[in-house]
């Protein structure tokens, strides 16, 4: 509903003019259905009051000479002479009837039109049914005049019913619709003044009841848990704004709790992460530094000719790797800040060669476009990259019957695209998204924070990371390095 939407400052605005409009709607109403009872009460109690004179002035004229009990047709004839003298009397116009209804007689000024020659069945039977012997009757003339006509039996000294006299009474209520519509006019003055003073007194009233549940609102929109909140402090204040105020400060107090709670509980956990991450990255170089010692050891041969090269390749190659550790540990004693660049001018071709002389496997293919591809970037962190990036294929194509890795190295004009291909399992579509997050793993061990690394260090190298795979078609990852 749209009023459920409103605030509460407009909800109670509204109700108070709506109880105010309500109430002026209900008195008016009240004081017409007063008036008009008022008005049928003041003619009925007028009318009975002239039929009981009239009644007194026929029982005169019938009964004065006592000598005479007359009946229909002398009361007829008696009266004859005298119903113009009593309607002139009370002004009122005096019907005769008989006890069957037909008429008698009846004031000489009254048209043959304007009178009932019989009455009608049911009136006559309701006045002989009825206790007292007489009816009310709303009638209406061929004028469309309103009239309250009281039918009611003259009855002789025995008590026996002679005739029915009728005495047709017209409304006229213009004195009291009148006195009606200057009422009303004057109340209708007064409630426009309540209304712009209830108006008023809503748009204050309402201001100040929601002024401080505003300050509230204000204060829960502006707390958090990463800020320094402020409790509420509010003075002459009833007991259910006092008692959210005080669920309020409470509430900001167990925040605060929980805030040093959560910081230290995130501490740990960057510790922790952290560790991890320095172990996993550790453990990359000494598996192929363990491989490549074993390796020299078997094939070591004192008398080879070539003996000093080759020892001089395996040292570079454990003095690169150790580098590598070293910088990791360094990092790590600067509370787990990567390594800073240190770019240098090198042969791409070159460095990605000695990466992959760490890993001994026969599948393992290398592509350069040229011998020769030169940008600037920084040697150990290079070396992460690709050591990082063979781990991964390698393990991808572990269950192959015939794996294959292929490592490319393409140049354009300004960029170098590293790319490392496998044809192990595939990465599913709805996990290539989440491949390079923290913690992400499709693997069965590890702690998914390799290519994180990886991703992170491309980024600080100003490049890109992308992967290409589908489910039983290997994977593809390209690193886009620029060339400055």
């Amino acid at each position: 509903m749209v009023f459920n939407s409103v605030s509460l400052r407009t909800r109670i605005f509204i109700a108070m003019i709506f109880l105010v409009v309500i109430s002026s709607v209900l008195i008016a109403a009240i004081t017409i259905i007063q008036y008009n009872e008022q008005a049928r009460e003041y003619h009925e109690k007028r009318l009975e009051r002239k039929e009981t004179a009239i009644k007194s002035a026929i029982t005169y004229e019938l009964f004065r000479n006592k000598g005479i009990q007359p009946d229909t047709i002398t009361a007829s004839t008696l009266l004859s002479q005298k119903i113009n003298e009593i309607a002139d009397i009370h002004n009122l116009d005096v019907h005769i009837y008989s006890l069957t209804g037909d008429l008698l007689g009846s004031p000489i000024h009254v048209k043959d039109g304007d009178i009932q020659k019989k009455l009608n069945n049911k009136i006559v039977r309701k006045i002989a049914f009825d206790p007292n012997h007489r009816v009310l009757i709303y009638e209406e003339d061929n004028k469309a005049k309103h009239y309250l006509s009281a039918y009611s039996y003259i009855k002789n000294m025995n008590s026996k019913p002679v005739a029915i006299v009728g005495v047709p009474y017209l409304q006229d209520n213009t004195l009291q619709d009148y006195e009606l519509r200057e009422f009303l006019t004057r109340l209708m003055l007064v409630y426009l003044l309540i209304l712009f003073l209830a108006i008023l007194t809503a748009y204050f009233l309402s201001k100040y009841i929601t002024k401080t549940m505003e300050y509230v609102s204000e204060k829960l929109k502006s707390t958090s848990l990463g800020t320094k909140n402020e409790k509420i402090i509010l003075k002459n204040t009833n007991d259910s704004i006092y008692a959210l105020v005080n669920s309020y400060n409470n509430m900001i107090d167990q925040l605060e709790e929980s805030a040093l709670s959560l910081a230290e509980s995130e501490r740990k956990q960057a510790w922790q992460e952290m560790a991890k991450q320095v172990a996993h990255e550790i453990k990359n170089p000494l598996t192929p530094m363990r491989l490549t010692i074993q390796s020299f050891e078997r094939n070591f041969d004192p008398k080879d000719p070539d003996i000093r090269n080759k020892v001089a390749e395996f040292s570079e190659i454990l003095i690169q790797q150790i580098d590598t550790m070293s910088t990791i540990a360094s990092a790590f004693s600067s509370f787990a800040q990567m390594p800073s660049l240190n770019k240098e001018h090198l042969n791409i071709v070159h460095e990605v060669k000695l990466a992959l002389d760490l890993f001994q496997e026969s599948f393992i293919h290398f592509y350069p476009e040229k011998k020769s591809i030169y940008a600037y970037l920084d040697k150990i962190q290079l070396n992460r990259i690709i050591t990082n990036l063979m781990t991964n294929a390698i393990q991808a194509v572990r269950n192959q019957a015939e794996p294959n890795i292929s490592v490319h190295i393409l140049e354009t004009e300004n960029d170098i695209t590293i790319s490392v291909s496998d044809n192990g399992e595939g990465i599913a579509a709805s996990d290539t998204a989440k491949i390079f997050e923290p913690k992400f793993t499709t693997k069965n061990s590890g702690m998914g924070l390799g290519l994180a690394m990886v991703k992170k260090i491309v980024e600080a190298n100003n490049g890109s990371i992308t992967v290409n795979s589908a489910i039983s078609e290997g994977a593809t990852f390209s690193v886009l390095f620029p060339k400055n």
